[in-house]
């Protein structure tokens, strides 16, 4: 992934040559980024969308993904879609594609070549059903980070850790100066990824395709991954007395420090630069949680349900080209803590976090997430069994068991 600091692409670009002038449109858009940092980078895209004469009407859907998701569903499958909408970009909207429901964007990524710029281009793989393209991918989200605070580690006086296995070991300490060790959002899309994060972190890339990509429920009833049910049992002990349910609680306490760490995704720097928390200074950040610096190109995209009204139809053209904007790519991605899918635009401003990221996914160390390799059936079901887990004395032996049969029908 190509990185440049030209500030003359920025300038020069293309992209809302589309829009040209029109009528104000109003466009509805439904979303599930309703935390504080996730608010000021939807605001980006709100901003760039009004620029054009349009208007973008929000419709922030509180909850997660998987709360929001069988709202948007419902409204586009009962005739009431919106304009646009976010899915992770994967399999989430693929139902809905293969119904003919979406709108096809093939000639406009043509037109615009987001072949040439969108990277890596498993996202925009992610996007095409067919041979078709019917969504735009928006930033490139990886689950693989292990936040620490600072804070939390000075005041039980070890140093900071440099991977999972020191945070483990710190855990006696942070419980001793009254300190939750690891702050686990009790959701069961939390519990389910950080199962899978610390499946990659361990296992290795192989051993996580072999179990989420091949569906080889030999391997995923071995003895490797075992060994990731016992780091799975550890973090379950470790946060014991969380007590949150949402992410970004879990994430305030680590910002805080009345917890140690959180296992969440790249989106929770927005949570830190919010709160004016600075990288490498006030938290650390370890990608692949400090033993594998393996990241996955997950992220959001939107998607756009087809319109009987005209002018709503050409606004989704504007907002399409908008999105993918070079500056906008900018503006949002640095408010949300993620990385622009396209490998053209200047990230000076990047943070310490960030910038571990990209330099990560520079180097290709990276693989295709859950949500891109597992249908959502599966998906569902290995939410169930996490929940449980975490949530109860279930043995590792019985989960591991439970997770093999899920594997052996997964789609």
């Amino acid at each position: 992934m190509r990185y440049c600091s030209a500030l003359a692409v920025l300038a020069t670009s293309t992209f809302l040559a589309t829009a040209g002038p029109a009528p104000a449109t109003e466009l509805e858009v439904t979303h599930w980024w309703t935390s504080g940092g996730e608010a000021a980078a939807v605001a980006e895209f709100a901003k760039a969308f009004d620029a054009t004469g349009n208007h973008w009407v929000d419709g922030a859907i509180a909850g997660s993904g998987s709360t929001a998701r069988p709202i948007m569903i419902s409204r586009i499958t009962g005739g009431d879609p919106m304009g646009a909408t976010q899915f992770n970009h994967g399999r989430q909207a693929e139902e809905l594609v293969q119904a003919g429901l979406m709108r096809d964007l093939t000639d406009l990524a043509t037109k615009e070549k987001w072949t040439e710029v969108i990277r890596p281009k498993s996202l925009l793989d992610s996007c095409t059903l067919d041979g078709k393209i019917y969504c735009v991918p928006v930033n490139i989200h990886s689950w693989q980070w292990l936040w620490l605070s600072n804070k939390a580690f000075e005041t039980a006086g070890v140093p900071i850790p440099k991977n999972w296995d020191e945070f483990v070991a710190a855990a006696p300490a942070l419980e001793k100066a009254g300190i939750v060790p690891f702050a686990q959002g009790g959701q069961a899309w939390q519990v389910n990824n950080t199962f899978a994060v610390l499946m990659l972190a361990i296992g290795g890339k192989d051993l996580f395709q072999k179990v989420y990509g091949d569906k080889d429920d030999t391997v995923a009833a071995g003895p490797e991954v075992a060994k990731v049910f016992k780091a799975a049992d550890d973090a379950r002990r470790l946060s014991k007395s969380a007590n949150v349910q949402e992410w970004n609680q879990a994430t305030a306490m680590v910002i805080n420090g009345k917890a140690g760490g959180q296992i969440m995704g790249d989106w929770a720097q927005g949570e830190f630069q919010l709160a004016g928390k600075v990288a490498g200074t006030d938290y650390t950040c370890l990608p692949g949680l400090g033993i594998n610096p393996t990241l996955a190109t997950g992220g959001d995209a939107f998607y756009f349900p087809l319109q009987k009204d005209e002018a709503k139809a050409k606004a989704q053209e504007v907002l399409a080209s908008t999105l993918l904007d070079p500056k906008t790519q900018v503006a949002f991605n640095l408010k949300k803590g993620s990385v622009p899918v396209r490998g053209d635009v200047d990230l000076n401003a990047a943070n310490d976090c960030m910038k571990k990221g990209i330099d990560i996914l520079g180097k290709g160390d990276i693989v295709s997430w859950t949500d891109q390799l597992v249908s959502q059936d599966t998906q569902k079901q290995f939410e169930d069994l996490f929940s449980e887990f975490f949530a109860t004395a279930m043995t590792t032996e019985d989960a591991q068991e439970r997770f093999a049969k899920i594997v052996a029908t997964a789609d």
